[in-house]
């Protein structure tokens, strides 16, 4: 109830951002404010609203379908490093220093180029004589590059709510900017998903974008793995979740179907793990009576343990991979199909 009065109270000023982002976009539409191209295809991956609509699973489909015909290259912002500029990462990174999602890519992708840049255009310039597609996470909102081609994604979740920007909402852009995607995919949606409500979302999203397919995905949840790389089985384990995710409850919900019991410790979306949040951690892990037990997290939030490896050699730590669930093998085959299209003819989709 404080939260709902709270955000009516703060809509004027989401009218006030909501004007200053829309004069933005129009300058760049119109060529006030200039946008970039470069000849090797660069494909966006990208969103409106802020955090976990899967953009990671999303670029690693990407990654996985092109990697045996092209000679490709991962650029993503590095959110939440503690370092500026270009730099490429390696196996031994730490998420510190490149942030927690390239230094995902970058493990699951070894022999792929991952790279960080605050500035797309820059880390484009520095890549693109040594490759020969550009895979940008997270670069809808990048509008001085202007890309052959862009994935938006929504969260299934977030049609059931107003989908207003901030501060009152949830969104950094407006709806109608949704007009520049080529595919828009509809992600984390139930398994069940009704054809009524794939309707009602694809009439929302028409208002804005009459071109781009639609897609619905799930996240299909992988096998469990540990510190060692075993695959492990999650059932009727006594489990200690630890999540540094924007939303952590689908994934919550996943967990209980499977364990015997569930204690879910919460942080912040891309949290850097600090000494006493170790502590806190070991000492809910240990206060366990259990054999059975396990220190579950997420495939991201492992990437930002890592430091803390000598403090977990006897803690029992596994982390969940998720990947990308296509509605239907239709779905899927459209959504290949248009990509290796506009990438096989780029000055036809360039902008």
């Amino acid at each position: 109830m404080i939260i709902s009065l709270l955000r009516y109270l703060l809509f004027p000023f989401s009218i006030l951002y909501g004007c200053i982002i829309w004069v933005r976009n129009r300058l760049y539409d119109f060529h006030f404010l200039s946008s970039k191209s470069f000849s090797i295809p660069t494909i966006v991956i990208g969103n409106l609203a802020v955090g976990g609509t899967g953009k990671s699973p999303m670029t690693e489909f990407i990654a996985f379908h092109l990697q045996n015909n092209y000679k490709i290259a991962i650029l993503s912002r590095g959110y939440g490093r503690n370092t500026k500029g270009f730099l490429i990462v390696e196996k031994d990174s730490s998420a510190m220093a490149v942030g927690d999602e390239p230094l995902q890519f970058k493990n699951k992708f070894p022999q792929l180029t991952v790279a960080v840049s605050e500035d797309r255009c820059t880390g484009i310039d520095k890549l693109k004589n040594d490759h020969q597609i550009i895979i940008l996470d997270d670069a809808y909102q990048h509008r001085k590059l202007s890309p052959l081609f862009n994935i938006l994604l929504f969260d299934f979740q977030s049609f059931a709510k107003p989908m207003f920007v901030f501060p009152s909402g949830n969104f950094r852009d407006l709806l109608i900017e949704a007009k520049r995607a080529h595919i828009i995919a509809v992600t984390k949606c139930p398994a069940n998903v009704s054809i009524a409500d794939q309707k009602l979302i694809e009439k929302k999203l028409r208002r804005y974008n009459k071109k781009a397919i639609i897609i619905f995905s799930s996240i299909d949840y992988l096998h469990p793995i540990n510190s060692i790389g075993d695959q492990v089985d999650l059932n009727d384990k006594d489990i200690i979740l630890v999540t540094g995710i924007a939303k952590p409850q689908p994934l919550v919900d996943y967990i209980e179907k499977k364990a015997k019991s569930i204690i879910h410790l919460s942080f912040g979306d891309h949290h850097s793990f600090t000494s006493s949040d170790m502590e806190y951690i070991l000492k809910t892990y240990h206060a366990s009576a259990s054999s059975n037990k396990i220190l579950l997290t997420t495939e991201k939030d492992f990437q930002r343990l890592k430091p803390f490896k000598d403090l977990l050699t006897h803690v029992n730590l596994v982390y969940l991979p998720i990947g990308l669930q296509f509605h239907n093998e239709v779905q899927k085959d459209l959504f290949l199909n248009v990509l290796n299209k506009a990438i096989e003819s780029p000055n036809v989709n360039q902008h």
